[in-house]
């Protein structure tokens, strides 16, 4: 029979054992991006992480990494409106928040927030759309945050499957959630939704986990296991091989675009809403290519 001081001795060993196996590292995320306009043939960066209408940002602070991709609505062209502006303004107003330490790791969705209403405040009149997507791995606590409005979005890979991902949120076919901010006389009349109305998740990362946040020119053009046949080629967590990796999703997506007889997961969903279409989805595409690892200063 075990006595209950050695009971109590036991159990104090194991209660210690399992504090001294948690994790008590930081963690951090190695991002590469890669893109392309779809007006280009080429991979083309502008001036603020833009590719084409599509924007992001990748902002590291003492508490977290934080990372955004953003798709201006091309619609606005047709009224004389550069697309890119709202989603580049966005993305840009994100950043600056992250480096800034305006925000908390757990609530992304503060981020999209407080950015959308100071575009909105901004005395410099700016008008678009834009679909965004905002993840934040919090170093100490290793939980992943995320917020995603429209149908950007991202895939968590460990062990080669998909663990996790974002849902996409569409009014209807091909009319995805958005921020807009539209000229007085327009108001009411040009969709526009709530920042608090975007999907919000939170869960434990991994070291070695895959993140791919992207715009809707990706996972509109590459179905999952077509990208999780490029993710096995990364072999480790060097900024190198992650950045080759991305270009690699990123021009084989844009190469399906142009497909007219491939059937790609738009022209799928389209005839799941009655449309007889076939072939890629021209349209600007964004990756970022994230790992997992151990946070060093």
């Amino acid at each position: 029979m075990i006595s209950v001081l050695s009971y109590g001795r036991l159990v104090a060993r194991a209660v210690l054992g399992g504090l001294a196996q948690t994790d008590s590292r930081d963690y951090s995320l190695v991002t590469a991006s890669c893109g392309f306009g779809k007006d280009f043939r080429k991979g083309i960066l502008k001036k603020g992480m833009c590719y084409g209408d599509d924007a992001c940002f990748i902002a590291r602070h003492r508490s977290a990494d934080v990372l955004g991709v953003a798709d201006g609505v091309g619609g606005w062209r047709d009224y004389g409106v550069d697309p890119s502006q709202f989603s580049v303004t966005l993305m840009k107003t994100c950043e600056r928040l992250v480096r800034e330490g305006r925000f908390t790791p757990c609530s992304p969705v503060g981020i999209l927030t407080t950015s959308y209403y100071e575009l909105l405040q901004n005395k410099v009149p700016l008008l678009g759309s834009s679909t965004a997507c905002i993840v934040v791995l919090d170093r100490r606590s290793h939980r992943l945050h995320t917020a995603n409005l429209g149908d950007s979005g991202f895939l968590v890979v460990r062990g080669g499957e998909v663990v996790h991902r974002s849902d996409e949120q569409q009014h209807y076919f091909n009319t995805p959630f958005q921020l807009s901010i539209a000229p007085p006389e327009a108001e009411g009349v040009v969709l526009s939704d709530s920042p608090e109305a975007a999907d919000s998740s939170s869960f434990d990362v991994q070291l070695g986990d895959i993140i791919l946040t992207a715009t809707d020119g990706l996972f509109d053009n590459m179905p999952d296991y077509m990208i999780l046949q490029e993710l096995k080629k990364l072999k480790n967590t060097n900024y190198e091989s992650i950045q080759q990796t991305a270009r690699s999703i990123a021009e084989q997506a844009h190469e399906l675009a142009y497909d007219p007889n491939y059937m790609s997961p738009f022209a799928q969903f389209a005839c799941d809403n009655g449309l007889n279409v076939r072939g890629g989805k021209p349209d600007d595409i964004t990756v970022l290519l994230s790992i997992v690892a151990e946070y060093t200063d």
